[in-house]
């Protein structure tokens, strides 16, 4: 039977089992056994993918879980562990030729065993294959085919943040430039924008919108996910949502706001001011323009759009974004509620105000219903909600 499942597909690892860094940003307490604690007994995600599974003392973790049967290998794809299944992903950094400036793409695999053999090639193509979102040294093309020589998915990573991706840097105006658009699974959209900004660019209809969290710490796992509708939660059948097969499909994407990603507007990075002359900031007169990507789409966007039949984006507020909601009224709700899943979409409204307050409980009606009010951000620093 067919069934909703909620995935966040970009998790980094900041530490290994040895306490050795992975992600050099990423928090020290997200190893990868914490993630996958996290997501299953207080995220209430049902398919996670970590992103940094070449590493092999990471591969080596796995394998302890494995042993120890606190994990199973799923023969469709993928390692169950309690209540979540991990999709086995890595992200890599590529700038060849073609390239306008580096660029961060997701790869993802079935099994172990595959994973390994990619972290052999992969070794052979990266200074550091103990690290996070290395720079790879061969082509994007070279790339996707090995990607898909092994039965993996490719999915450009956040494609229109400022840095490190596709669209980001204002010159790369198509993806084709770089990639091969057959050998593209989807597209990741990142925090600062939603499936109507990104379907204003035509060549983006023909793929699936993710929406993931791109996680640097425990608390922002699941900040941004989707609901995806399959009858089994492994790689199989995650494949098989992305095209469409067999009644499989994305539902929901539930993303934050863009106007609460830290690069929805255009800023100037030395004086925080909105307004430009060109990339001249007119309180400054400084060249200090970070150029927003609510600005990058209007550059982008063809004169005629496409409509494209996608399914609903709910603007999503994480929990930690709630004003009053600190640590002890957030362990309260996850003792009474369960998940932050249950907590967001199920849980009644008038229990979270008997529990913790109206304050609290008005919030979240205006999240579950798409109505919060917006401070905007921009040039890295993220927005907030109104009251």
């Amino acid at each position: 039977m067919l069934k909703p499942f909620f995935a966040d597909l970009h998790i980094h690892i900041g530490r290994d089992h040895l306490n050795q860094p992975v992600k050099i940003t990423g928090s020290k307490e997200l190893t990868l056994t914490k993630i996958l604690q996290e997501s299953s007994r207080r995220k209430g995600l049902d398919l996670i993918g970590i992103v940094d599974c070449h590493v092999p003392t990471v591969q080596d973790e796995i394998k302890q879980l494995l042993a120890t049967k606190q994990a199973t290998a799923l023969e469709q794809g993928g390692i169950l562990f309690e209540s979540v299944t991990l999709i086995l992903g890595v992200e890599l950094e590529i700038y060849d030729q073609n390239c306008q400036g580096p660029i961060h793409v997701l790869c993802y695999f079935p099994h172990l065993e595959v994973m390994a053999k990619f972290t052999e090639w992969l070794s052979t193509r990266m200074k550091n294959i103990q690290l996070s979102s290395q720079r790879i040294y061969t082509s994007a093309h070279e790339l996707q085919h090995k990607v898909k020589e092994l039965s993996g998915l490719f999915i450009p990573a956040h494609i229109f943040t400022p840095f490190k991706s596709l669209f980001g840097k204002g010159v790369n105006q198509s993806l084709t430039e770089v990639f091969l658009p057959e050998l593209i699974d989807a597209v990741e959209l990142g925090l600062s924008s939603d499936t109507l900004m990104a379907d204003q660019i035509s060549e983006l209809h023909d793929y699936p919108f993710l929406t993931n969290s791109d996680a640097h710490s425990l608390i922002k796992i699941a900040r941004e996910y989707q609901a995806i509708q399959m009858e089994a939660c492994h790689f199989a059948d995650f494949v098989d949502a992305l095209q469409g097969r067999n009644g499989r499909c994305i539902l929901a994407n539930y993303g934050m706001h863009p106007q609460l990603g830290k690069y929805y507007q255009s800023i100037c990075k030395y004086c925080g001011e909105r307004s430009f002359r060109l990339d001249t900031c007119l309180n400054c007169q400084r060249k200090g323009k970070i150029k927003g990507v609510s600005e990058r789409i209007e550059e982008l966007k063809g004169e005629q759009l496409q409509k494209t039949n996608r399914p609903p984006y709910h603007y999503h507020v994480p929990l930690d974004y709630i004003n009053g909601l600190g640590k002890r009224t957030y362990e309260k709700l996850l003792e009474h509620f369960g998940t932050e899943m249950s907590i967001l979409h199920d849980t009644p409204i008038e229990d979270i105000s008997d529990l913790v307050g109206e304050r609290i409980a008005n919030q979240l009606i205006k999240i579950r219903s798409g109505e919060v009010g917006i401070n905007k951000g921009g040039g890295g620093k993220y927005g907030t909600i109104i009251e």
